[in-house]
């Protein structure tokens, strides 16, 4: 359990939404009538009153560098985009539930002057979750690099066709598959799309990377977990009449070409996600996936 306190709150946001919006302009008042400093992401200024100060608004990179706490109301799409813009700084981060699921984003609105009040003063948990980077090579030369904290998925793209690749685990040949694609998923990413293809739910604690096979043409092919450190390689099969693209947290996204080669490892720098200091993993998994109730509760 974690002790240190935050005095510089940067906020990030959703755009768009009047959920959002409602959140932020009471997120606002509550934190400058505590005293507290606070300034907020440049794309958030149609977001806040109209009166806000000029000088609290910033652009990421002075935020990162700046701030000793990021706030993020949104959703856990949002929350998967701040964690890949600010991961560089290291920066705790904290996020406020403006979406559906919220494994991510904990915190209701309903609690949010209680809950923040708590983790400015030094009273949360902390985690620390891995990122993956995913590198694309053609030819031997780099031409594209991004980030992941869920997963990396390499797909067909539009087209309704299977894809045959080679998968190799620190250069350890693995095997040669053909179908709709994989899955390459941290813990974090477990309970997204991994689990919708089959794949194993993961503690957010764990070391290990998940390797889930979309709809593979062979009964034999499982999802595969190895260690977090592994080096991963794809090499696209020449003989692939489609151009696959790979999916970053399904919001960044580079196209590929046949024979093109794809690496993926754990990125350099980490998320440091903040909850409550009564988060419990399990029941937000009990609740956010309907797992059922504990043996006896429905006794007479």
């Amino acid at each position: 359990m974690a002790t240190q306190a935050f005095h510089h709150i940067a906020v990030l946001g959703r755009l768009g939404s009047d959920s959002v919006r409602a959140t932020l302009h009471r997120l606002q008042a509550w934190l400058q009538a505590q005293g507290r400093s606070c300034r907020f992401e440049s794309s958030l200024v149609e977001m806040l009153p109209a009166d806000t100060p000029a000088e609290l608004f910033a652009d990421q990179a002075l935020l990162g560098q700046w701030a000793d706490l990021i706030i993020v109301v949104g959703g856990d799409g949002t929350l998967l985009g701040a964690a890949r813009d600010m991961a560089r700084f290291e920066r705790p981060m904290l996020g406020i539930n403006r979406g559906r699921l919220g494994f991510l984003t904990d915190i209701m609105p309903d609690d949010l002057e209680t809950e923040v009040s708590a983790v400015l003063d030094g009273r949360y948990l902390l985690e620390h979750r891995f990122l993956l980077e995913a590198v694309l090579e053609r030819d031997g030369v780099e031409i594209g690099r991004e980030t992941a904290l869920n997963d990396v998925v390499l797909h067909p793209g539009q087209s309704i066709r299977m894809i045959e690749f080679d998968l190799y685990v620190d250069e350890h040949f693995v095997y040669r598959q053909r179908s709709d694609g994989l899955i390459v998923s941290t813990p974090t990413g477990s309970t997204a799309y991994a689990l919708s293809a089959g794949g194993p739910i993961m503690q957010p604690g764990l070391d290990a990377i998940s390797l889930v096979p979309m709809f593979p043409h062979s009964l034999t092919s499982r999802p595969l977990m190895i260690d977090g450190n592994a080096r991963i390689r794809i090499d696209l099969g020449a003989s692939n009449e489609e151009s696959p693209h790979v999916a970053c947290d399904a919001q960044k996204h580079m196209q590929t070409r046949p024979g093109d080669r794809l690496h993926i490892g754990k990125h350099q720098h980490r998320l440091h996600l903040l909850h409550p200091q009564q988060h419990n993993y399990y029941e937000i998994c009990r609740t956010k996936l309907g797992w059922g109730s504990r043996l006896g509760d429905d006794t007479d």
